[in-house]
């Protein structure tokens, strides 16, 4: 049976922002790129060594109708929720929150002995007939994520998804996501095998890499490489080596109505949502 190899359709640098309480972030993608990445909605680097660039946090705040997923590489986040939830997430480990119908929570990063703080958050789309399901929380601790010897010298983390045959701990998540940490010494290369119709990005953070495009093209750190529709991906590192995340998923092919925290498929589902957190009915 023949493949067909996904080349780079377009590029997106991460740019400074600030969220939260005065967190200092560098956005990959977000609002404006949604047409892009569906089902995925948002990712965000946070990276620094100035405590004071972290320290104050995401305060408690709401969520509807999608998923947020937060990888901690260096540091830790400290996280309260309504359904009651509290505990800290270190380097390695991951917090994958369904908000669902509503859950309010907190998410405060505190730095290594070195003051560095190091991870990601990306937020993740739920289908019209999964906006309302019952929110859930998940800490998936570092032990728990398997870790599997690819061709050439690269490692993979599988936090969700499989590979090679090797499940990741975080499954029954309706769009049924991929998602690997995957490290590579320089100048490896490598073919993954991608659902065909799945959306698919890779975001280098460390190092670069060489992609097939109309041309080859070098992508270094703080760029995301979107793919063409395929059911393969090669990945190639330079003589710097590198890392990287690599993601994918089904799309959902809705309408997106999105305003702060909250996601959902029309301006009056927004409305509502709003007017039930003021009324104080937002938790079902």
């Amino acid at each position: 049976m023949s493949t067909t190899q996904r080349s780079v359709t377009s590029l997106f640098t991460a740019i400074p922002t600030m969220e939260g309480a005065g967190v200092h972030l560098h956005r990959v993608f977000g609002n404006r790129e949604v047409p892009h990445f569906d089902p995925f909605l948002l990712l965000d680097d946070f990276s620094s060594d100035t405590p004071s660039h972290y320290l104050k946090g995401f305060p408690w705040h709401p969520h509807r109708g999608i998923e947020t997923i937060t990888y901690v590489l260096a540091g830790e986040v400290d996280h309260g929720d309504s359904l009651g939830n509290k505990g800290t997430i270190r380097a390695g480990d991951v917090q994958w929150m369904t908000a669902g119908s509503g859950i309010i929570h907190q998410e405060m990063p505190r730095g290594d002995d070195l003051g560095r703080m190091h991870g990601f958050q990306l937020w993740a789309n739920l289908p019209a007939s999964h906006k309302m399901m019952g929110p859930r929380y998940r800490e998936v601790l570092s032990g728990t994520i398997p870790t599997v010897e690819l061709p050439g010298g690269a490692t993979a983390r599988i936090i969700a998804g499989s590979l090679q045959g090797t499940q990741g701990p975080v499954t029954d998540v309706v769009t049924t996501p991929r998602y690997l940490d995957l490290t590579f010494p320089p100048k490896a290369s490598i073919t993954l095998p991608v659902e065909t119709t799945h959306t698919c990005f890779a975001y280098i953070f460390e190092g670069s890499f060489e992609f097939m495009g109309e041309r080859p093209l070098e992508v270094s750190r703080r760029t995301l490489a979107a793919f063409s529709h395929g059911d393969e991906v090669v990945l190639k590192s330079t003589a710097l080596g590198g890392r990287l995340l690599l993601v994918s998923g089904s799309p959902i092919g809705e309408p997106v109505a999105w305003y702060g925290p909250v996601v959902m498929n029309t301006n009056e589902e927004l409305e509502l949502a709003f007017e039930e957190y003021r009324a104080g009915t937002f938790i079902k």
